[in-house]
């Protein structure tokens, strides 16, 4: 799946970011599980079983505590995002929750004989029956206006403003519903004949309930393109196994079936909850782990630079001073009458001895900075190449690359500078994803092969991409200092990896993909790093 958002133009969050494949076989196993439930349930399903009188209260208060806490959230995310979608969304867990609190208030047996709330033998199930339909149909409002309404220029009061507004109508809305279905419920269809016997039209409202199911299941699978897509689509499948049973199976409350489908309804309402969750774990920790690694980073830097720019202030100062001093000297002696010619040469000369110690602290100074092996260690590039993978795989999954390894086992370790090393690839992979953002009619794809280039004895890394490639003109030229195709690039990124490969005796060179793209191929000599 593919998004065609950036980035830069939407939040990551679960609405915007694609699905790994790990989210995919875990989402896919839960449904076959659900999958597997029903079928050994089916030919049991009027089986009766104990009444359990603690069941409703204890299932009903985790399904709205469950709700609640996934509509608080989605209201959040689009307080972020200002996607009326999640709005849709959020206003359904809402509705849900408040709905089932008049269901298990009014459940015949519970509380009351006939329940509480002035409500009848009806008012139950029917409040069940209003349930199963809202949620599945804001999921149906939520998958259509996703894509036609991705964000709207709202403020943060004006996103405040519409929460408060819908919380207050869904409110409305389900105390209008319960005072219908308890004052009102003579006015209600017949769906139980008795507190366990239901009615033949119990079907045909099952029957819209599963429409409602299989309409929103659809749509998730044919437009769905985000985790939060894919967990619905998982939510949605146990709502549409649950209505089966209730609709097709059930003859008798208390019965095998019944238990079992108030089970996958517990279920439903728990994953898209236990998604957000961990998904908002996910990218908090990644943020931490940039802001870490960024302050990190950041100060080492200004310790370098101050440790740096002391050790050369006090190298320089040295023959500076001495250059000082002894023009002074030879200025004085050559203003004597008459001027002390000797005294003014010896001047001189220590003037040429002290330029050249200067010129030598800059030449060692380069030499330092240029080849040295200082901080270098023997490491595996494949798993440098999989950490640098790992650490950008948020934002490779938000803009919606795929990618594919090609990494040969067994190669020589190398002997160079991770962390050096490590800032190459993070850079070029980096690089690859950024030329893939105006990418709409094709899949974003980053392929990274490695292997040992057996002529040279070296290793040989490929970054390729499927963006939109390099003009011929520009190929040259990209490794220059502050040159760059981005409008707002720095030009120093691939300057810098060049001259971190070249400090290592490789070499960096872009080519042309085909049909698209480029290819960045790093080459690295292994002769000092094999073991």
């Amino acid at each position: 799946m593919v998004t065609r958002q950036t980035a830069e133009e939407h939040p990551l969050l679960l609405a915007n970011l694609p699905p790994s494949d790990g989210h995919r076989r875990l989402a896919y196993a839960i449904v076959a599980i659900f999958v597997l439930a029903f079928v050994i349930t089916t030919p049991f399903a009027n089986t009766p079983l104990p009444r359990l009188d603690a069941w409703i209260p204890g299932f009903t208060s985790a399904l709205v505590i469950n709700d609640l806490i996934t509509s608080a959230l989605l209201f959040s995310q689009f307080a972020i995002a200002r996607q009326r979608a999640l709005l849709a969304l959020a206003i359904g867990y809402l509705f849900s929750s408040l709905t089932v609190i008049p269901y298990a208030l009014t459940f015949p047996g519970i509380f009351a004989p006939n329940g509480l709330l002035g409500g009848g033998l009806q008012s139950a199930v029917w409040l069940y029956i209003v349930w199963h339909i809202a949620s599945p149909a804001s999921v149906i409002v939520y998958e259509l206006s996703k894509n036609t309404s991705n964000a709207v220029t709202l403020s943060q009061e004006s996103a405040r403003r519409e929460i408060l507004l819908s919380i207050a109508i869904v409110i409305a809305v389900a105390c209008a519903l319960t005072w219908f279905v308890t004052v009102q419920h003579d006015l209600l269809p017949e769906l139980y004949r008795d507190r366990t016997q239901l009615s033949p039209l119990v079907h045909i409202a099952g029957g819209f309930v599963f429409i409602a199911c299989a309409g929103a299941l659809m749509l998730l699978w044919i437009r769905g393109d985000s985790v939060l897509d894919l967990w619905l689509m998982v939510t949605v499948s146990a709502w549409l196994l649950e209505i089966t049973l209730q609709g097709v199976f059930l003859t008798d409350r208390f019965s095998l079936a019944w238990y079992v489908g108030r089970t996958y309804s517990l279920i439903a309402s728990g994953v898209v909850l236990i998604v957000l969750l961990s998904e908002m774990t996910t990218l908090y920790a990644h943020l931490a782990r940039s802001a870490m690694r960024n302050r990190s980073a950041s100060q080492a830097r200004q310790i370098a630079m101050d440790t740096m720019a002391a050790s050369i202030a006090h190298e320089i100062n040295q023959p500076l001073g001495a250059i000082a001093l002894n023009t002074h000297a030879a200025l004085l002696h050559l203003a004597r009458t008459p001027p002390d010619n000797n005294e003014a040469r010896a001047a001189l000369e220590d003037i040429a001895i002290a330029s050249a110690r200067g010129k030598e602290v800059i030449a060692s100074l380069r030499r330092m900075f240029k080849k040295g092996a200082h901080g270098r260690v023997l490491f595996d590039v494949n798993d440098l190449v999989r950490e640098a993978l790992a650490m950008l795989d948020v934002n490779l999954r938000a803009q919606g690359v795929s990618v594919s390894t090609e990494l040969r086992e067994g190669l020589p370790r190398l002997l160079a500078d991770r962390g050096q090393m490590q800032q190459v690839f993070l850079n070029l992979i980096m690089n690859a994803t950024e030329a893939m953002q105006s990418i709409t009619d094709r899949q974003r794809r980053i392929r990274i092969t490695s292997d040992v280039v057996q002529e040279a004895s070296d290793v040989r890394i490929t970054i390729e991409d499927s963006g939109a490639g390099i003009d011929t003109e520009d190929k040259d030229r990209i490794f220059e200092p502050f040159f760059t195709t981005k409008s707002s690039g720095t030009g120093i990124g691939l300057t810098i990896c060049r001259s971190i490969v070249d400090s290592h005796g490789g070499s960096l060179r872009a080519s042309a993909n085909t049909p698209h793209g480029t290819i960045f191929e790093v080459v690295v000599p292994i002769e000092t790093g094999t073991e």
